[in-house]
């Protein structure tokens, strides 16, 4: 585990014996269920609000039962930092980047499994006004012209200054770690897709731009897939895309040193192209079929950790450009994403757990507990502040029931429609959405989650990413911006919470 070595407090417990146990239900406010919790109103580190106070904010603290605590709570190993991120998707590792880049300890918890279902790209804004499905140009100006028009989506709590500082640094990193981003100065670029339709991004890996000029200049192009792989078609991309395209052609080979194999994995093939002599002997396969062509589409695997050195590499012996055509999972680019992360993060000493977070309350020093993991393997992150990025119903930060959505760790109050019959339109394809899709947390400016009275639900509780309400990422393709944008806008609000931050 990168960062930090856990090891088990050997503290003897601070319960009383036994024998001294308060009477069931000792200490309990009269009327409270056992089990039940306290709310008050906000209060910094969300402790009840003094008395004479409104109540408010859906602040919780764990109303004592006189029940003696499990012993694999007691002695969970437990450490200090100043930011826990539960989750680990975009939003969750931008936040801990940029965190750690300002000097806050960080801990990122929750699974990494999704980014096999990411595609590497970084859009920003793709679709406005999405009801009119109207493809977008220049996303700052849409960014400009949605504030106007939706000015409670989240992306109007972040500058445009701050916007593009955001996406500066990431990509700035990304160059660091080896796996570098492009794109237009003020512009979208458009790639085609491995169905053979054409996507509208705004930041793409270097692997991928040579498509990006092919697609825009038409100019002749080889395709080509290997026996074996699932889910990407060589001819089904020119069928769908040659009316457009004139110049494509497609090829069907055999992957070299594969032979025997009756099913092929992206993974796998991206890691035998890290080798120079495979991707000498895959040059031999290809290169008697490119022809007259300028360029070569080949699926997302040029190489899983040195993407750049096998790009380079398939050129020059080529002698034409090469790129990547954006696939379906399991996504290598977004894989690589994630590698790229990982290094990021592991060089400024941002403590990793990929243990799901089961629960979490006020400490009573000060902060948060979040409990991580199973019985087994059972961690304890005491944290100044937590930044919510868990995402909405994949990620689990959102769950829904029969009757209502729900935040899944802290049951914060969700915005959504007032009854179930609300959440989806009768036609699947309306061009207004349906209004699940808007469901998620109200945050005030300081992106911190707002409780059933409107105030902030604790004053050093943050959230960012897919989970915030009113916005559709899906539709209007701003998914990475909105991680990338809000993550930035909710650590600046979290350097006021810890000593020592750069602010």
């Amino acid at each position: 585990m990168p960062g930090l070595v856990l090891q088990p407090s050997r503290a003897r417990s601070p319960l009383p014996p036994t024998n001294r146990r308060r009477p069931r239900g000792a200490g309990r406010p009269a009327g409270l269920p056992p089990r039940a919790v306290e709310r008050g109103a906000c209060h910094p580190l969300g402790h009840p609000a003094p008395p004479g106070r409104a109540p408010g904010s859906h602040a919780l603290r764990p109303v004592g039962t006189g029940a003696r605590a499990p012993m694999t709570q007691l002695h969970a190993p437990s450490f200090p930092v100043d930011l826990a991120v539960v989750g680990a998707g975009m939003a969750g590792q931008c936040a801990a980047l940029f965190a750690s880049q300002q000097g806050l300890s960080v801990a990122v918890l929750g699974p990494v499994g999704a980014w096999a279902y990411a595609s590497g790209l970084f859009d920003l804004l793709g679709v406005h006004p999405v009801d009119q499905g109207t493809r977008v140009e220049n996303p700052w100006e849409a960014v400009r012209a949605l504030a106007s028009d939706l000015p409670r989506h989240p992306y109007t709590l972040v500058s445009e200054q701050d916007m593009r500082t955001a996406f500066d640094g990431l990509l700035d990193a990304f160059d660091q770690a080896g796996y570098p981003y492009v794109h237009a100065p003020e512009a979208n670029s458009d790639v085609i897709t491995s169905v053979g339709t054409r996507k509208r991004t705004y930041c793409l890996p270097t692997t991928m731009w040579a498509g990006v000029a092919a697609l825009r200049d038409r100019v002749p192009c080889l395709l080509v897939d290997f026996e074996g792989t699932k889910d990407y078609c060589a001819r089904q991309i020119v069928v769908n895309a040659s009316p457009a395209w004139p110049g494509l052609r497609s090829v069907r080979v055999r992957f070299p040193g594969v032979e025997g194999l009756s099913e092929l994995s992206p993974e796998h093939l991206a890691r035998r192209l890290d080798v120079p002599a495979c991707r000498e002997r895959l040059v031999d396969v290809v290169a008697a079929h490119v022809g007259e062509s300028r360029a070569v589409g080949l699926p997302p695997i040029l190489g899983f950790e040195k993407p750049l050195e096998a790009l380079a590499d398939l050129e020059r012996r080529l002698g034409v450009s090469v790129f990547e055509v954006p696939s379906t999972p399991v996504s290598v680019p977004g894989l690589r994403v994630h590698l790229a992360f990982e290094r990021l993060l592991r060089k400024r000493g941002v403590t990793a757990l990929a243990d799901r977070v089961t629960r979490a309350h006020v400490d009573p020093e000060g902060g948060f507990l979040l409990h991580a993991g199973d019985a087994e393997s059972r961690v304890v992150v005491r944290a100044r502040s937590v930044l919510l990025a868990s995402g909405r119903f994949l990620g689990g930060g959102l769950v829904a029931d029969r009757h209502r959505v729900r935040e899944a760790l802290f049951d914060l109050p969700v915005h959504q429609p007032g009854s179930r019959v609300d959440w989806h339109r009768k036609d699947l394809f309306d061009p207004r959405g349906h209004e699940v899709n808007q469901a998620g947390l109200q945050v005030d400016e300081g992106f911190r989650p707002r409780g059933p009275t409107g105030s902030p639900a604790f004053s050093t509780l943050h959230a960012a990413g897919s989970i915030l309400a009113h916005q559709d990422w899906m539709r209007m393709k701003c998914g990475s911006g909105l991680a990338i944008a809000t993550a930035w806008g909710a650590v600046r609000s979290c350097l006021g919470n810890t000593p020592g931050g750069k602010a």
